[in-house]
């Protein structure tokens, strides 16, 4: 463990001595790129430093044991070995998965879009409660949210809404989230007080960076036109909502949040960018799943993730056999514990592909 963490010392080295060249701090993608590698490698640095004194603390005390010449000494090198002897294997483990080769799209920020699927008004409506859902769980994460572009349900909810997500390592906790949901209740709308089913489609893409990809201006079509709100009424009399088409590969995105029409261009645009740059990952992502056989992040939107049945206060995760008697909580924005079971999941998956590999 000690040589591996020697490389990557070497290589902290090299990253510390990068990020303050002039030439590098004048080269936005790559001071971006080493920045986080630095932030990354400093975590793994930290953890070195506790080895190294677990390790040295074992060597101390087993030298103190062996010696026994004065037994109160070697009744407290006794509880040093005893803690560093628990404390090697679980820092060994924790350093374990953090030598996994992390996904660097992991840090980025993310363009989250719920999407009412089968189910009518009820759909609409439960795709409402996931947005709030997501807003409470960012909001406990201390990420923020802003809302893209939406088309509100005729019974509340949402027939679809778009929000960006922004914070530290945003797509690489909200990826998990990609897929189909589906509700099991009786819906408000129904009189017989039978439970339903409907659903609603989660779509999680990076946010891409301008350097990340280009768009050829030539490429895409702007529309202009006046905002709606609900019910269809005309928000503002100035054309300041855009509308682009990409027209090689027919990708739309649009922003109608803004009062202004700059700002809403801006967003929009982000949204493409981010679009387009899915569409490579989503491919790459697909060759990953399928060489791991991974079920956990696999990028399948028309995968069934998750159930949420209400009659039974249970959610039920598809991908890892996960069933859950809190509702409530979870509803309510508390899906940490889902998030960190999946990541486990994963973070085990690629750890026994590196293996193998190896």
């Amino acid at each position: 463990m000690l040589d591996k963490l020697q490389i990557i010392k070497q290589r902290f080295d090299e990253v510390s001595d990068l990020i303050i060249q002039p030439d590098i701090m004048t080269n936005q993608k790559r001071y971006v790129s080493l920045n986080k590698e630095y932030k990354d490698l400093r975590k793994l640095m930290d953890k070195r430093e506790a080895y190294i004194e677990l390790t040295d603390n074992l060597k101390e005390a087993e030298a103190i044991i062996s010696d026994g010449s004065d037994p109160e000494m070697v009744e407290m090198a006794r509880m040093q070995y005893d803690e560093a002897k628990e404390g090697i294997p679980k820092l060994e483990e924790e350093i374990r998965f953090m030598l996994i080769p992390k996904d660097p799209e992991d840090s980025k920020n993310a363009v989250v879009e719920l999407r009412a699927g089968t189910g009518g008004d009820e759909a609409s409506i439960f795709a409402g409660d996931l947005y709030r859902m997501y807003s409470k769980y960012c909001e406990s994460k201390g990420w923020k949210v802003d809302t893209v572009d939406y088309s509100e349900g005729t019974n509340g909810g949402f027939k679809e809404i778009q929000f960006e997500v922004s914070g530290d390592d945003v797509y690489g906790t909200l990826k998990f989230e990609a897929g189909v949901h589906r509700v099991q209740r009786v819906p408000q709308t129904e009189t017989q007080g039978r439970v339903h089913t409907s659903a609603a489609t989660c779509m999680v893409f990076p946010e891409a960076e301008e350097f990340d990809i280009e768009i050829d201006p030539k490429d895409v079509r702007i529309d202009f036109f006046c905002s709606s709100g609900p019910g269809g009424q005309s928000v503002n009399t100035t054309y300041s909502a855009v509308r682009l088409t990409h027209e090689p590969t027919g990708l739309v995105a649009q922003c109608q949040d803004q009062k202004s029409q700059h700002k809403n261009k801006e967003k929009a645009f982000k949204v493409l960018r981010s679009r387009l740059y899915d569409m490579e990952l989503a491919k790459k992502q697909a060759e990953d799943s399928a060489r791991r056989g991974s079920m956990v992040s696999s990028g399948d939107r028309s995968a069934k993730i998750r159930t949420y049945n209400y009659p039974q206060s249970r959610v039920t995760d598809h991908r890892i056999g996960l069933t859950l008697y809190d509702l409530s909580n979870i509803i309510n924005g508390d899906i940490q514990k889902i998030i960190d079971e999946l990541q486990l999941a994963e973070n085990t998956e690629l750890l026994k592909a590196s293996d193998d590999h190896i």
